[in-house]
């Protein structure tokens, strides 16, 4: 097809986008226009390419110069091209609230140099790692993305944020290495890593060596995606980076490994004998995410949490491997992106108001910041899943694939999913409760810094990395109170996505049901990577 150019161009743009604000380092303001119109020219191609997937089917570009199968296939089907207009969407919002905030703009803590070109280059990582068509071009896009997320959750050299950035690091190389491990396994048993032959390959091995395989990249993505019990690393390493980083990952990072879980699931693993250890594992990551969330005290500790357990909802979807499941599951990825980071702006917001996220250092936003209040509000019952937002349409459909499926264990799931709402929601009215709803209370963080006898560091020490982070930002007399537009306009942006979500959900819906129909199908796919006669 003609259009198939297009299709690097999500991972191009922004790497072009990369090299020029390099070339421009010393003009905060031209690195600002370039990466704005890149992300922004990011964002309707994704477009085009979503609508196009749609509309004929997936497109496919082999790149290498290679005779196809041997290259690089780089392939847009209805799943890969959503994901990619969700995510430019995510990454073109939160560069404006980053811009407004002045993470890349006068900031001490951020070195002008790195911020706009790493943004641009942890962008074209995730795009890559979605239309990637094969094992390690998947990998390949992983280490982009992470490569970017190092640097960007370490900005400023804090204590905190090297002392994460340490975990994160490690956790990363890990997982790396298993995926490596498992990209070699899969090539010594299959003799191929292109995702489209060995989807026709592996049904053909031994049933007990495709297992293992199977387990491998499960694991791999499991850590990635921060699936219990290998999410312990998370809820320490999102919340000591600055707000528009934190709310990125959020949205995105952990995503990029549920998304390729459902890819390789549907496509190289259609009859998995895993379905119901992947449901049990589901079941952990929900109710132990959300118990982990109930005993927080911080906002971001709090989120962080939250992020851990709702996805245990996505993995409930991959597990029923079914159409009503599967399409569930990509709806509820795409519902989440966009509440996960909006509730990560707010919480910037709310941080720039108060100096702090601490409960026990908030109280009386409402009548502070109407607007901030609203816009917390409205994340807080989407996440809880109030009807008719998208949150309960999302759960509402997973739920009605599990009555479908109507076994034991699906109807287990659905008791903790149902339970892990209402605590969802028993945390947000918490949260709301203490930091907009109460009297005005004098901080924490500013006690501390009033009193030369106490050692921020030491009392940081003994009351967790999250009082230690709060403490830093409100000894920064530097620090602004004030909510430039850009910020309140780039949250209320996001804000407005999720509820656009809600209000299109009917075709939204339809459209991940195709999807759902082509993963289940598998031909799509595999016939629009392979030549006919390949094997």
């Amino acid at each position: 097809m003609t259009m198939t150019w297009l299709v690097p161009m999500p991972v191009l743009l922004p790497l072009f986008g990369a090299a020029l604000t390099l070339v421009f380092r010393r003009s905060v303001q031209l690195q600002r226009i370039i990466s704005l119109t890149v992300l922004a020219l990011t964002v309707v191609v994704a477009g085009v390419l979503m609508y196009i997937a749609d509309t004929s089917g997936p497109l496919t570009l082999w790149i290498g110069g290679w005779e196809e199968p041997l290259g690089i296939s780089l392939v847009a089907d209805r799943l890969a091209a959503l994901m990619l207009m969700v995510s430019s969407i995510v990454t073109f919002v939160v560069l404006i609230f980053s811009i407004g905030q002045g993470v890349a703009d006068g900031d001490e803590e951020t070195p002008l140099t790195v911020y706009f070109p790493t943004f641009l280059v942890l962008s074209a990582g995730v795009a890559y790692a979605f239309l990637a068509g094969d094992l390690f071009n998947l990998f390949v896009g992983f280490e982009i993305l992470l490569f970017a997320s190092y640097v960007l959750l370490t900005l400023g050299g804090l204590g905190p944020r090297i002392r994460a950035g340490t975990t994160y690091v490690v956790v990363s190389l890990v997982s790396s290495f298993l995926f490596l491990v498992a990209i070699a396994a899969v090539y010594a048993a299959v003799g191929t890593v292109n995702l489209a032959q060995l989807a026709k390959r592996l049904p053909e091995i031994d049933s007990g060596v495709a297992l293992v395989l199977q387990l491998l990249l499960l694991t791999v993505f499991g850590i990635k995606a921060a699936v219990f019990p290998m999410s312990a690393w998370l809820p320490d390493s999102y919340p000591t980076a600055p707000a528009p980083v934190t709310a990125v990952f959020a949205g995105l990072l952990t995503k990029v490994g549920v998304y390729a879980m459902i890819r390789t699931q549907t496509l190289l693993f259609p009859d998995s004998p895993l379905q119901d250890v992947l449901m049990w594992v589901a079941l952990l990551t929900m109710l132990i995410g959300i118990l982990g969330a109930v005993s927080q005290t911080g906002i971001k500790r709090i989120l962080s949490f939250t992020l851990v357990s709702h996805i245990g909802y996505m993995l409930f979807g991959i597990a029923l491997a079914d159409q009503a499941g599967l399409s569930g599951a990509v709806f509820y990825v795409v519902h989440h992106i966009t509440i996960q980071t909006a509730l990560f702006l707010v919480t910037g917001l709310i941080d720039r108001v108060s100096g702090s996220t601490s409960l026990g250092a908030l109280g009386g936003l409402a009548a502070i910041s109407p607007v901030l209040a609203v816009l917390f509000f409205v994340g807080a019952m989407n996440l809880g899943g109030i009807p008719p937002l998208s949150g309960f349409i999302a759960k509402t459909g997973l739920l009605q694939a599990g009555v479908d499926l109507g076994t034991p264990l699906a109807y287990v799931l659905i008791a903790g999913a149902l339970a892990t709402s209402l605590l969802t929601l028993y945390v947000m009215a918490k949260v709301w409760g203490a930091a907009f709803w109460r009297s005005p209370s004098e901080t924490t963080a500013s006690a501390m810094a009033a009193r030369p006898d106490i050692d921020p560091e030491a009392a940081a020490q003994r009351e967790g990395h999250e009082l230690e982070f709060d403490v830093e930002l409100a000894t920064d007399t530097s620090r602004s109170k004030a909510l430039p537009v850009s910020m309140l306009m780039a949250t209320a942006a996001m804000t407005a996505v999720s509820l656009a979500i809600t209000i299109g959900a009917g075709p939204l819906f339809g459209y991940t049901d195709d999807a759902a129909h082509d993963m289940i199908m598998r031909t799509p796919y595999i016939d629009a990577v392979l030549p006919p006669g390949v094997e």
